[in-house]
């Protein structure tokens, strides 16, 4: 039965430098692969950094840039999968847009999925970036099915429950939870994973970026509600296994998914 070693990377490298956090990934993406995963997943706005402000035109860059490209040199390099966070600029018909992206680069270089953040958070985020449409975005990796969402998302219900019915297996959370919410790290990212019988990956940032100040705690959850891996509030590199044996186990188990009536819930808007 199909099985990944995830890694989850918790720090906030250096904001405002791609070329040190590029450096950073290069390390961390080598300790991952010594330790045999096959899949390391990053913070959110991990290649820049996320409290940047005025820095975001700047430094944003389309799906296929410089940044993805270096990333995916990185993933190739120690044959590792990787889930970075970037501000995504894109032109179209009526101007140029940026969103908080994330980005899955698989261990041969190829760019698997983008996802940009469709619900944001305070301030900053609403005057920087454009809110994506997409809710579900998914790919193949291992024999697993992978999906994103970004930090926020994964606190709406509905967000997580859509990938549960779409099928996914395991869902990638690059994050910048702040104080004072470790609640959300602590209980509210397990019982998401328990709800809607995935696995979740939830990838913080750490320390203080100017108005902000994040949490840490990182963790895979289980489908049982259990904390596989869990970080404290330092930055670490912490390992843990995506079982499909469990994940069947504990979706046999657990009635959710069957005992939905969705005929009750169309009213809800």
């Amino acid at each position: 039965m199909p099985s990944l070693r995830t890694a989850l990377l918790q720090t906030s490298g250096r904001p405002g430098s791609v070329a040190g956090n590029l450096q950073a990934l290069d390390e961390a993406a080598g300790r991952a692969a010594d330790a045999g995963a096959g899949l390391l997943v990053c913070p959110e706005m991990f290649l820049t950094g996320y409290a940047i402000g005025d820095e975001v035109p700047r430094l944003a860059e389309p799906a296929d840039g410089p940044g993805a490209m270096a990333v995916a040199e990185i993933a190739v390099r120690y044959g590792i999968a990787v889930l970075y966070g970037y501000p995504e600029r894109e032109f179209d018909g009526t101007g140029e847009r940026i969103f908080n992206a994330a980005q899955l680069i698989g261990p041969d270089g190829a760019r698997l999925a983008n996802y940009r953040k469709t619900h944001l958070f305070g301030p900053f985020e609403q005057k920087w970036f454009t809110p994506g449409e997409q809710p579900v975005v998914q790919a193949e990796l291992a024999g697993l099915r992978l999906g994103i969402v970004i930090c926020y998302d994964v606190e709406f219900p509905e967000s997580v429950r859509a990938h549960a019915l779409a099928g996914t297996d395991l869902l990638l959370v690059p994050t910048a939870l702040m104080r004072p919410y470790e609640f959300v790290a602590e209980s509210l990212v397990p019982v998401r994973a328990f709800e809607s019988q995935v696995y979740v990956a939830y990838a913080n940032r750490i320390g203080e970026e100017g108005e902000f100040e994040f949490t840490g705690l990182s963790c895979l959850a289980g489908p049982d509600g259990s904390a596989v891996a869990r970080a404290g509030r330092g930055e670490e590199l912490i390992v843990g296994d995506v079982d499909r044996r469990l994940l069947d186990a504990s979706r046999e188990a657990n009635p959710y998914l069957r005992d939905r009536r969705p005929g009750l819930y169309t009213s809800l808007r």
